[in-house]
C-alpha cells in the first residue's frame, strides 16, 4: 500500500468510476445513481460499525478488558470516516495519493482490534467495498486481502487458537476474500458499462443538438430557395410584364392611343394580379390563378395573357381525364407554364408562337410547351433563376424536367410529374 503507486489507467474503482461517467453523462436526461444520495452507504456502515462494537464486546473471549480496548480502538474508525472518508467517497474527484493514505490508516486502525478480537473482522464488510470505492481494481485486491487475511494470521499469532478454531477463521477469511473479491469487481464492471452508457448517451445527445441544427439550418435554406423560386415564377415576372407594357405604352402614345389605352388596362390587370400573388406569398395559399380553378383553366388564362401582352398565337390543348391533383404538383405545373412563357416573352423574339400541352396520364402528369422563337444552347451555362428552378420544382414532387433547344430552332419545355409520389 505504497505511496507512489503506479498512474496509469487501468481499471478505476468504484467512486472514480461513477465520477466519471457522472461527467459523461452530463448531457443525460438524469442525474448518475451515485449522485442521487448517499444515505444508503451511511446507514450500512453504521450497521455494520454497531455490530461489530456488540459482537466485540460480547465475546466469550479474551478477557473483558481487551474486549474493551478492542471497542475503543475500533471506536477510532468512526471519525475517520466521517472526517476523511465519507467526503472522499461522494467527492466527484480527489487525488490518489489522499485516497491511498486515507484506506492505509483505515487498516492501520483496523488492524489492532481485529488482530485482539477475532468479532472485529465483521467489519470487512464496510471497509472492503470503501477499497474498490476509492482505489484501481488491482490496489482494492490488494487491501481486500490484507483485511481479510492479516487480522487472522495475527490473531493466530497473538492467542494461539485451537486447529478447530483457527480452521474455521481460516476459511472464514478466504471465503470472504473471494466474494469480496468477485462481487467487487464485477460491481466495477457494471460501473463503468454504465459510465460508458452514459458517455454513449451525452455523445447521442450531442450529435442530436448537431442535426437539429443542420436540420433547422437546412430547412431554412430550403425555405430561402423555395421562397426565392416563388418570388422569381410570380412577382419578378409580373414586373418584367408591367415593364415591357410600360415599354409598349410609351411608344404607342400620341400615335395608337386606342392601343396605348388596351396595354395601360392590361396593365392594371397584371398589377393586381402581382398584388393577388403576393397576398397569397405572404399568406402561404394556393396561387392567385387556382384559386377557385381547375389547372387547364388556369393554364388557358396564363396563355391568353400571354397572347395578349406579346400579339402571338398561345394555344393550349388537354388530353387524357382531367381530374382534381393534389396541389402541390398542379403548382409545379402552373409555376414551369410560368416561367417557360416568360422566357418566351424575354428571349424567343417578337411573334414566337407558343403552344402548351397538357397531358393527364393515369399515373403522371405531363406538360409540355414549346415556342417557334430564336432557340439557345442549352448547354451554355446561363444565369437566373428560371431553368435550375423549374428543375428543381420538378425533382421535389420526384418528377423531371427536361429543356431541348437549338439556336434557329425554339425551344421545347417538358415535365412528367408521378402521381404515385405524392397522392
Amino acid at each position: 500500500m505504497s505511496a507512489d503507486l503506479p498512474v496509469e489507467e487501468p481499471e478505476r474503482g468504484l467512486s472514480a468510476t461513477a465520477a466519471e461517467a457522472s461527467g459523461a453523462g452530463a448531457g443525460a436526461r438524469s442525474p448518475d445513481v451515485w449522485e442521487r444520495s448517499f444515505l444508503p452507504w451511511d446507514c450500512f456502515f453504521a450497521v455494520v460499525w454497531v455490530a461489530t462494537v456488540l459482537f466485540a464486546l460480547a465475546a466469550e473471549s479474551p478477557g473483558p478488558g481487551v474486549r474493551t480496548t478492542a471497542a475503543c480502538l475500533f471506536g477510532l474508525l468512526v471519525p475517520w470516516y466521517v472526517l476523511v472518508g465519507r467526503p472522499l467517497l461522494i467527492a466527484q474527484s480527489y487525488g490518489e495519493r489522499t485516497a491511498v493514505r486515507y484506506i492505509a490508516v483505515l487498516v492501520a486502525l483496523f488492524l489492532p482490534p481485529a488482530v485482539l478480537v477475532g468479532e472485529t473482522r465483521l467489519a470487512t464488510f464496510a471497509l472492503v467495498p470503501q477499497c474498490f470505492m476509492l482505489l484501481r481494481v488491482r490496489w482494492a485486491l490488494v487491501a481486500d486481502a490484507v483485511i481479510n487475511i492479516t487480522p487472522v494470521a495475527g490473531w493466530a499469532a497473538l492467542w494461539r487458537p485451537d486447529a478447530h478454531d483457527l480452521y474455521y477463521n481460516s476459511v472464514f477469511a478466504v471465503v470472504t476474500l473471494m466474494f469480496s473479491a468477485v462481487v467487487g469487481s464485477w460491481i466495477i464492471q457494471i460501473i463503468e458499462q454504465s459510465a460508458g452508457r452514459a458517455e454513449l448517451v451525452a455523445e447521442l445527445d450531442a450529435s442530436r443538438e448537431v442535426i437539429a441544427r443542420l436540420s433547422a439550418e437546412r430547412g431554412a435554406l430550403a425555405e430561402r430557395e423555395r421562397f426565392s423560386r416563388e418570388i422569381h415564377d410570380t412577382l419578378a415576372q409580373g414586373f418584367t410584364s408591367l415593364l415591357m407594357l410600360a415599354q409598349v405604352v410609351e411608344a404607342e402614345v400620341g400615335h395608337d392611343d386606342e392601343q396605348a389605352r388596351r396595354h395601360l388596362e392590361l396593365m392594371a390587370r397584371t398589377a393586381r394580379e402581382n398584388l393577388a400573388e403576393a397576398r397569397a406569398l405572404v399568406t402561404g395559399g394556393a396561387p392567385a390563378d387556382l384559386r377557385d380553378s381547375s389547372l387547364p383553366d388556369a393554364v388557358r388564362r396564363l396563355a391568353a395573357r400571354h397572347a395578349e401582352q406579346t400579339g402571338a398565337a398561345a394555344a393550349v390543348d388537354v388530353t387524357g381525364s382531367v381530374r382534381g391533383l393534389p396541389a402541390a404538383v398542379e403548382v409545379v405545373v402552373l409555376r414551369t407554364c410560368q416561367e417557360a412563357l416568360a422566357n418566351t416573352r424575354r428571349h424567343a423574339g417578337p411573334n414566337a408562337a407558343v403552344a402548351l400541352g397538357l397531358d393527364y396520364a393515369p399515373d403522371a402528369l405531363g406538360l409540355r410547351v414549346c415556342d417557334t422563337g430564336r432557340g439557345f444552347d442549352p448547354e451554355l451555362p446561363r444565369p437566373g433563376y428560371g431553368l435550375p428552378g423549374l428543375r428543381a420544382r420538378a425533382a421535389e414532387m420526384g418528377g423531371v424536367a427536361r429543356v431541348e433547344s437549338a439556336p434557329g430552332h425554339g425551344t421545347t419545355i417538358t415535365v412528367r410529374l408521378p402521381l404515385e409520389a405524392v397522392t
